[in-house]
C-alpha cells in the first residue's frame, strides 16, 4: 500500500489508463524512423503535452516516453550511452505534470523490450537482460516515476528479467504482453501460461494484462482467458483503437470513440479493473472511454458473441490454448 498505484486500486474499481505514444508523437511531427526517447530532451514540450493531453481526457495513470530507452534498442540510433539520461527526463517531465494535475495520477515508467532473442534461442542471456533492464529502471525511479510498466513483452524469460530488475531497483511494476498470433504471444505463450508465470514470480507485479496485439475483440478474448484462470490480481487492459488502414501515405485506426467506450465497458466487465488503450487511441477515445465507465452501471461477464458483436470479429479462430472454438462447438453438437 506504499505506492500510488496500490492506494488507487484500493479506493477504486477501476482506473482508467492512457493511450498512444507513438501515434501521438507522429502526429506532433516525430519523423519516421526517429527514436522517440530522444524527444525528452530534445523537445520537452511535446512530451510535456502527450502527457498532459492523457490527464486533461481523465486518465489516472499514463506511461513515460520511455518504451525503446535501453541500451540495446537505443544502440540503433547510437545512443546506447544515454539510458540514465533519457529515462530520468522521461519520469522527471511525467512527475512535472502528475504533480500538476489536481488530482491523484500515476506515473508509470515504460519498459519494452529489448528486441533481441533471449537464449537458448537467441544470443541475449538473462544476467544480461536483467542488467540492461535493470539501468532502466534505476533511471525511472530516480526521475520520479511511481511504478515501472513492462509492455508489449512476448518471451517469459524477458519479463522474469524485468521482474529481477524491478526487485533491484525497490520497485513496484505491472506487466503487460502483447498476444497476437492465434491468440498467443510472438514467442508463443498463452494466456493461461502467462497468469502461471506472474503467480510464479519471487517480484510478481502489481497488476498485469495484455496491450496493442491486434483488434479490441482479440485484446478481450485474452482478458477472459486471464480471468478464467481464476487469479485475484488486478487485469489490465489496453487495446488498440480498432484495426490500422494504410491510407494517404500512413496508417489510420478505424476504432472510432464510440467503439473504444463500448471496449472499455467490456474490458471491465470481463474484468479489467486497469483500462486503456494502445495504438491508435487518441485523446477524443480515452474521454469517451472515461464517460462510459462514469455513467454506465457494471455488468455481467460479456461472452464471445456478445464481445464480437459490439467490437467486430475475432482475427482468428484460435485462443490460444490449441482449441479451436469451432470445431469444439461442432463436436459437442454431434455429442448431443
Amino acid at each position: 500500500m506504499g505506492d500510488p498505484l496500490s492506494r488507487l486500486l484500493c479506493e477504486r474499481s477501476w482506473l482508467l489508463a492512457d493511450g498512444a505514444t507513438g501515434t501521438t508523437l507522429f502526429n506532433m511531427g516525430l519523423p519516421a524512423g526517429a527514436a522517440p526517447e530522444l524527444w525528452n530532451v530534445t523537445a520537452p514540450d511535446q512530451i510535456r503535452g502527450l502527457y498532459r493531453s492523457a490527464v486533461e481526457a481523465g486518465s489516472d495513470l499514463f506511461l513515460t516516453n520511455s518504451f525503446g530507452a535501453n541500451a540495446s534498442r537505443l544502440r540503433l540510433h547510437q545512443a546506447e550511452g544515454r539510458v540514465a539520461e533519457l529515462n530520468r527526463a522521461a519520469a522527471e517531465l511525467g512527475r512535472e505534470i502528475a504533480d500538476g494535475a489536481g488530482r491523484p495520477v500515476v506515473v508509470a515508467g515504460s519498459m519494452g523490450p529489448t528486441g533481441e532473442i533471449m537464449a537458448p534461442m537467441g544470443r541475449l542471456s538473462q544476467a544480461a537482460a536483467v542488467e540492461i533492464f535493470h539501468q532502466q529502471a534505476e533511471a525511472l525511479r530516480d526521475g520520479g516515476a511511481d511504478v515501472l510498466w513492462a509492455e508489449t513483452i512476448s518471451a517469459p524469460e524477458e519479463l522474469r528479467a524485468i521482474a529481477e530488475a524491478a526487485r533491484l531497483a525497490g520497485m513496484p511494476w505491472c506487466a503487460t504482453m502483447s498476444f497476437d498470433t492465434a491468440g498467443r504471444t510472438m514467442m508463443g505463450l498463452t494466456p493461461a501460461e502467462m497468469v502461471t508465470l506472474v503467480e510464479r514470480l519471487d517480484w510478481p507485479p502489481l497488476a498485469f494484462g495484455a496491450n496493442c496485439g491486434l483488434g479490441a475483440s482479440d485484446l478481450l478474448r485474452t482478458l477472459l482467458g486471464f480471468a478464467a484462470q481464476g487469479t485475484e490480481r488486478p487485469l489490465i487492459a489496453k487495446g488498440n483503437a480498432g484495426i490500422p488502414r494504410y491510407r494517404d501515405g500512413s496508417l489510420h485506426y478505424d476504432g472510432t470513440p464510440d467503439l473504444m467506450a463500448e471496449y472499455a465497458v467490456l474490458a471491465r466487465d470481463a474484468g479489467a479493473r486497469i483500462i486503456g488503450g494502445c495504438c491508435g487511441t487518441m485523446p477524443a477515445h480515452l474521454r469517451a472511454m472515461r464517460g462510459a465507465l462514469e455513467t454506465r452501471p457494471p455488468g455481467p461477464r460479456p461472452t464471445l458473441d456478445q464481445i464480437t458483436a459490439a467490437l467486430g470479429a475475432l482475427s482468428s479462430a484460435g485462443d490460444g490454448t490449441g482449441i479451436d472454438p469451432a470445431a469444439a462447438s461442432r463436436s459437442r453438437r454431434r455429442r448431443g
